[in-house]
């Protein structure tokens, strides 16, 4: 299926959802709101009590973490992991994302309107 096919308004891709988990409900908020003054996310989500099972220095965790649902643009995606891991409480944070391929056309183009294309320096 093209990209057209599934509305041709919107081109797949163009915004992500970008994943990262916090130890907490203050390190969640903070971050957020640094995101969106920012214009890094036009909206995240704080998800409550996550439970976290993974591998670390050789051995493995069982944390209850947040997990953060943040909507951008893609072309924004480096900056807000800069972001991220300049301001977050772990010294590896985890910042993933994928691309929305689809969805509520009106929602979508409010993503784009709220955080701007990423501009070039022309230093």
């Amino acid at each position: 299926m093209s990209d057209k096919a599934c509305n041709p308004d919107y081109l797949a891709g163009t915004n992500s959802v970008a994943f990262v988990t916090v130890p907490d409900k203050d390190s969640a908020k903070k971050l957020a709101l640094g995101l969106i003054e920012r214009k890094l996310a036009a909206c995240v989500n704080i998800l409550g009590k996550i439970e976290s099972i993974y591998m670390w220095e050789g051995k493995i965790n069982e944390d209850q973490e947040y997990l953060m649902m943040i909507k951008t643009r893609t072309t924004r995606i480096a900056e807000l992991s800069k972001f991220v891991g300049e301001n977050h409480p772990y010294s590896v944070p985890e910042v993933i994302s994928l691309p929305i391929e689809a969805g509520n056309l009106p929602y979508l183009k409010w993503i784009m309107q709220t955080v701007p294309e990423k501009v070039e320096n022309k230093d």
